[in-house]
């Protein structure tokens, strides 16, 4: 097939969208696909161009997939109108790229405006392609719970969003709590979903010498360390994580909360942790500095703000279940993570916003080497059973075939129909030769 992919964010972003987008255009490519992919400049999630991108345009083939960067606009710090923007130039820069014709379109979700801009041109393209959307975020739920749109904008962006993905030939989701939304919310077909889980996309790494990793990261050996990786946004919460060392700091706990990543937030979080010792803020690791500091923290954490509870799945789940490492979830008991967590058995759910509650989770879970053990090995087998790369890329080729074979069908029959007409009309003794020649023209 040839597989064009529409998202903006691609490698060598390494959180979030990104590194899924990368496998699966890199796997459908050894698959024998012709693959193109239609993206961004780097930013995530700094917010912020990587300086080492220049100019408007890039083309390149990375790793045996076509991929073609568009420069766009990126706010910073980013807000409600600035992602508008951004999407916005995205879109229009997207939708006027060349394709390659190709028999599918898959545009990721985010970003929900510049998918909807391809969807419009791509309705006009003269036999048009299939279409899907790989839903990662619940767009309508997410500008509501992140308090980023309420009342008015936040139904329409809602309406926006039920528009698009009804407007595909079919779309994908990453977790099954998103079909009931889809379905009952947005009013998509359930035979036009299909669930494909996120996979683990970083491997576990064996550390010889735990004691060694933990002295190079300057942790030390007497103290526990929950380490939090990934992007420091609204949606994280992290304010709970400051003041839980604070709390530390002021009850002489040995404990080391460590911030590993990026985000619009963390010159906020880095303001407000002026003064607390227990608490490190670190600049992204590289793929084995990442890959160790997991397998050396005593616990790793997912922490969300309050009223964060369906929107979406924390990307870092699947790298953390592969470590071995037990996990500490502050978030609400109903989220779709505490969901993940206890699906999954690799760790405990604490309330979110509550700092004292997350101190004394953290400092259980690490006193208990019993439990931890039994939690991490949970986390590993779950990445085998439930959330393995090779079945995810398989589901999701598969679906990527449907939607190509559902488009020929639908376009046969088309064809046919008009065949039926046309005959109809030949046939048809009131339809005149005069009739006949006017429709012709």
């Amino acid at each position: 097939m040839n597989i064009t992919i529409l998202g903006i964010n691609y490698a060598p972003e390494t959180t979030g969208i990104a590194p899924y987008m990368t496998d699966l255009a890199e796997s459908l490519g050894e698959r024998g696909h012709e693959v193109h992919v239609v993206t961004g400049y780097p930013h995530y999630p700094a917010w912020e161009i990587d300086a080492s991108y220049q100019g408007r345009s890039i083309d390149e083939v990375v790793n045996g997939v076509h991929v073609h960067r568009r420069r766009h606009f990126v706010p910073n710090p980013p807000n409600a109108l600035g992602r508008i923007k951004m999407e916005l130039s995205f879109g229009a820069r997207a939708a006027s790229s060349g394709w390659n014709t190709p028999d599918v379109i898959v545009c990721t979700s985010p970003a929900l405006l510049a998918t909807a801009m391809v969807l419009g041109r791509a309705r006009l393209t003269p036999k048009r392609p299939a279409i899907g959307v790989w839903v990662h975020d619940l767009y309508g739920q997410g500008v509501v719970e992140t308090g980023a749109m309420t009342g008015r904008s936040a139904r329409a962006t809602s309406k926006l969003e039920a528009a698009v993905v009804k407007s595909a030939d079919g779309i994908a989701v990453v977790h099954d709590r998103f079909v009931d939304h889809v379905v009952n919310e947005l009013h998509v077909p359930r035979e036009r979903v299909t669930v494909v889980r996120n996979w683990t996309h970083v491997a576990p790494i064996d550390v010889d010498d735990l004691t060694a990793a933990r002295t190079r990261f300057g942790w030390s050996p007497d103290e526990t360390i929950v380490l939090h990786t990934g992007n420091m946004g609204v949606k994280q919460g992290l304010e709970n994580v400051v003041e839980a060392a604070r709390l530390a700091d002021e009850q002489n706990l040995p404990i080391r909360f460590v911030l590993v990543g990026d985000g619009n937030q963390r010159p906020n979080l880095e303001a407000a942790a002026v003064g607390v010792n227990r608490i490190d803020f670190v600049r992204p690791l590289d793929d084995q500095d990442f890959r160790t500091a997991m397998a050396a923290a005593d616990v790793l954490l997912v922490n969300e703000a309050p009223g964060i509870v369906g929107m979406a799945v924390p990307s870092k789940l699947t790298s953390y279940f592969s470590s071995g490492t037990p996990i500490v979830a502050a978030t609400d008991v109903a989220s779709t993570t505490a969901d993940e967590i206890r699906a999954s058995g690799a760790g405990v759910v604490t309330q979110n916003g509550d700092p004292a509650g997350l101190l004394t989770a953290a400092l259980q879970l690490a006193g208990d080497a019993e439990t931890s053990a039994r939690l991490g090995a949970a986390g590993v087998r779950y990445c085998a059973t439930a959330v393995g790369k090779t079945a995810s890329i398989d589901k999701c080729e598969q679906w990527i075939r449907d939607l190509v074979a559902g488009r020929s069908q639908h376009a046969s029959h088309s064809k046919q129909h008009v065949t039926h007409l046309d005959a109809h009309l030949d046939s048809d003794p009131k339809t005149t030769n005069t009739d006949k020649a006017a429709d012709a023209r």
